[in-house]
């Protein structure tokens, strides 16, 4: 058994939110692990809308931990600003002014100002999901028993294996893990890949940093989801195997969890309803976001 760190992320319960025909179940949560000495993750699940962000900063300094929070605090605010408007151009507009703000956080530092983006949100209708993509952080989809990989690692050890530079488990592989081609922060401020993803009743979403993927072995993963039927415990199994595998990286993990719309569960928290909140309100109900801006 793991003690817990002052600096884990600790998971809550799961939050149930009404999208159209469907109730989504939400919850997610992150430990730092063995290797680094603080969290360069950014994690933000919402309480009234059925959006999740996961940010993994690149090294680990104050830059790294700046880019995640500006990420989370700008992006969120965006979509929050523009609901219940949610398309592919917001979408691309919330990216492009993420970008530019930790861009302008980035001149004022020396060394590495940037992480990765993935977000996950419902539109208010349920219809389906957009996924907003940037770095190797991933999004997972569980449905009828298989996982799927659903975005693509913005890296070169990606590149590498698709075109068959060099063996999966090979020095340079793993050297080329860590050359990122696109995240927020870039220099040239990349745009990002946008999923349109339709909901299915029964479906699990994952959202993780690449302190989960890359411990994680794909059938473990896939045994985890399909056994934690409760959206938290799935969270904190993910969590707790990627600490025996060796917690050699920050890790960090949402789960939503697809369901009809109903009577919630016993055990699960009665559905939210959406309001429409402005940057103010986002800024206000961010409060370690605010705390890890301001350090």
């Amino acid at each position: 058994m793991f003690r817990r760190r002052p600096l884990d992320r600790p998971v809550e319960a799961a939050r149930r939110l009404t999208a159209g025909r469907f109730s989504l179940e939400i919850a997610g949560g992150a430990v730092v692990g063995h290797r680094y000495p603080d969290n360069y993750d950014a994690l933000h699940v919402d309480p009234e809308l059925p959006l999740a962000v996961i940010c993994d900063g690149m090294g680990q300094g104050e830059g790294s931990r700046l880019a995640g929070a500006t990420t989370i605090q700008t992006f969120v605010g965006q979509v929050r600003a523009a609901w219940p408007a949610i398309d592919a151009a917001g979408l691309r507009a919330a990216t492009a002014e993420t970008q530019r703000r930790v861009r302008r956080a980035a001149s004022t530092r020396t060394g590495i100002t940037g992480c990765t983006l993935t977000a996950m949100v419902a539109q208010p209708d349920g219809e389906q999901a957009w996924l907003v993509h940037l770095g190797d952080s991933r999004a997972y989809r569980l449905r009828d028993g298989l996982l799927e990989l659903i975005t693509v690692d913005h890296s070169m050890a990606w590149l590498g294996l698709l075109h068959g530079w060099w063996p999966a488990d090979s020095p340079e592989a793993t050297r080329a893990r860590y050359q990122l081609l696109r995240y927020v922060g870039h220099p040239d401020q990349p745009e990002p890949d946008l999923l349109a993803v339709p909901l299915r009743r029964g479906d699990t979403w994952l959202l993780c940093t690449d302190g989960v993927s890359d411990q994680i072995g794909y059938h473990r993963l896939r045994d985890l989801l399909a056994v934690r039927r409760d959206p938290a415990r799935a969270v904190q199994s993910l969590l707790d195997a990627s600490l025996d595998e060796g917690g050699e990286d920050n890790a960090t993990a949402v789960v939503l969890r697809v369901h009809p719309a109903g009577p919630p569960d016993a055990e699960s928290p009665a559905p939210a309803q959406f309001r429409r909140t402005g940057p103010a309100g986002a800024a206000a109900r961010l409060p370690w976001v605010e705390s890890a801006v301001g350090r």
